[in-house]
């Protein structure tokens, strides 16, 4: 860190500097606007914590069918859940996106990145007492690799050839082939290290983490206490947490609004700068790499065609829904999952607009005729039925019927997502563009909720993990987004801020580009006042 932002730093931490002149003055220095505002809230956490108490959150994007098996996880709740009682070998910085130690205090690689070394932290223990080695975290990656896995991590992980222990405390993972973004990969939230890698009962929430299991009842309350031997004094600082699923926005934003929670996910955010305004509420929105997405099944009818396809993506008028359902809480989209939030991404690919007669050319020449059948919940993201509604009617004017079909919240991301044909759904982006593409878009990706597979573009994502040259490997990126948003099977209209709102006690809340929720670790970062 530079004199100078140590200094501005310094100035934030003593209150000397409002957020509008921190920012202005950050971003003079070189910082990336999407993390100004994290390294403004990280200064303002400056001041002591305060210990004791029992925070509060009441959170959309759980269910019935949720999970406390890490594997498993799927929504919101489950992550947060799981940054509660469990840590990952590395986590990523909210100032700079920057890879940083968590579990495993270092690492490093042979030449051509295909040999990674990491050494653990010594003296971290378990809920049930068992001090972490080497041993526990080879079976926790190994449980989610291997072709019978049902993990959701099994996209990032088939590029790994072994793991094995060299010690106690150091572990040595083999790469098919190099990959320079190793070290990102294994900050996915699914990776939490579990004693003997979960296999024993990969359900009991026995973890590192900050908070032990009290009380799980899926989707409906999750209770946790402080565990009193945590390996970082600097996170927990309440004696305990509770999180009340509260799948429904008025609910959720009326308990926010009385106190009876303290944080709250998904605010709507149509009323969110109206809560801004009271005195004990603080919306707190993160722009990052996050958006909402309309993905189409391309191995099934109608989508495997793509002039279909592309008739859906020039059907929808993406800065009406910036300004009518994000109300200003983020930008348009270009059916690529990649902004300028990440590193290594290219700018000058042409922005397509809403063009009803293209669509109904391609419509035409698609074949195609009849309704064509969108499914949508409310917990898919704030606002996702208005969305669909407005979307049916800019469908309209180029001749295509889209009927809105409306499912249940409890179940929709077991039920509806990755398994009917077209839904909403939204993504909290990743940390890398290689770990975004391999979990979402690779051919062997479990969670390619387009279904499309192009070994082309699987190549094109081989070569750039173990590229070096970033010019060239900027230019395999780009190809690769060139090619998603003339073909694939995501229509991307608009990337969200991630809209938390705290509570006037809550201190020390990290506005975290990686994530909702300061990327799901308000749980350990945040106390009350």
């Amino acid at each position: 860190m530079s004199q100078k932002l140590e200094q501005l730093t310094a100035q934030a931490i003593k209150g000397q500097l409002n957020r509008r002149d921190f920012m202005r003055r950050a971003s003079a220095l070189g910082i990336a606007l999407p993390f100004t505002g994290a390294l403004f809230s990280q200064s303002a956490m400056a001041e002591t914590p305060k210990k004791g108490g029992t925070l509060i959150l009441g959170l959309a994007g759980g269910a019935t069918t949720d999970s406390l098996d890490p594997a498993l996880a799927l929504a919101q709740v489950a992550g947060v859940i799981l940054k509660a009682w469990g840590n990952t070998l590395v986590t990523t910085s909210p100032t700079d996106g920057s890879v940083q130690p968590e579990l495993a205090e270092s690492w490093e690689a042979t030449p051509g990145a295909k040999t990674w070394t990491f050494t653990l932290r010594k003296g971290v223990t378990f809920h049930n007492g068992k001090e972490m080695t080497s041993d526990d975290v080879v079976k926790t990656l190994q449980r989610h690799s291997g072709e019978e896995t049902k993990s959701a991590a099994l996209g990032i992980m088939r590029g790994i050839e072994s793991f094995k222990t060299a010690g106690k405390y150091q572990f040595v993972v083999e790469l098919k082939s190099g990959n320079a973004d190793l070290p990102y990969l294994l900050s996915d939230y699914h990776l939490v290290i579990q004693p003997n890698g979960g296999i024993d009962n990969p359900t009991a929430a026995i973890g590192t983490g900050p908070y032990k299991l009290e009380s799980n009842e899926a989707g409906v309350r999750f209770l946790g206490s402080k565990y009193a031997n945590h390996w970082d004094a600097n996170a927990g600082h309440v004696d305990a947490v509770e999180i009340r699923v509260l799948n429904d926005q008025t609910a959720r934003m009326a308990a926010l609004r009385s106190g009876q929670i303290h944080i709250a996910n998904l605010l709507d955010p149509k009323t969110a700068k109206l809560m801004d305004r009271l005195p004990n509420v603080t919306i707190q929105n993160t722009s990052g790499r996050a958006h909402y997405l309309f993905p189409m099944h391309c191995d099934k009818a109608p989508f495997e065609n793509n002039d279909l396809r592309l008739a859906m993506k020039y059907a929808i008028d993406r800065q009406e829904m910036v300004d009518r359902i994000l109300h200003g809480y983020g930008s348009i989209g270009n059916d690529i999952p990649i902004n300028g939030a990440y590193d290594l991404f290219s700018n000058d690919i042409e922005q397509r607009s809403y063009d009803p007669d293209k669509a109904a050319f391609h419509y035409k020449k698609s074949g195609h005729s009849g309704q064509i059948q969108l499914n949508v919940s409310d917990v898919a993201f704030p606002g996702a039925v208005d969305a669909s509604l407005l979307y049916q009617q800019h469908a309209k004017k180029a001749g295509i019927d889209i009927q809105v079909n409306r499912s249940p919240s409890d179940g929709y991301w077991s039920n509806v997502w990755n398994k009917k044909p077209f839904c909403a759904s939204y993504t909290g982006g990743r940390a890398t563009q290689d770990l975004h593409y391999s979990i979402f878009y690779s051919s062997t990706a479990d969670w390619n909720d387009t279904k499309w597979k192009r070994p082309k573009f699987d190549d094109l994502l081989t070569q750039a993990q173990v590229e070096l040259d970033q010019v060239k490997r900027k230019a395999l990126y780009r190809e690769m987004a060139v090619m998603m948003r003339d073909d694939g099977g995501a229509i991307i209209p608009m990337f969200n801020d991630y809209i938390d709102g705290t509570n006037e006690k809550v201190k020390g809340f990290i506005k975290d580009p990686a994530g909702q929720l300061s990327n799901n670790y308000a749980i350990s970062r945040c106390w009350l006042a």
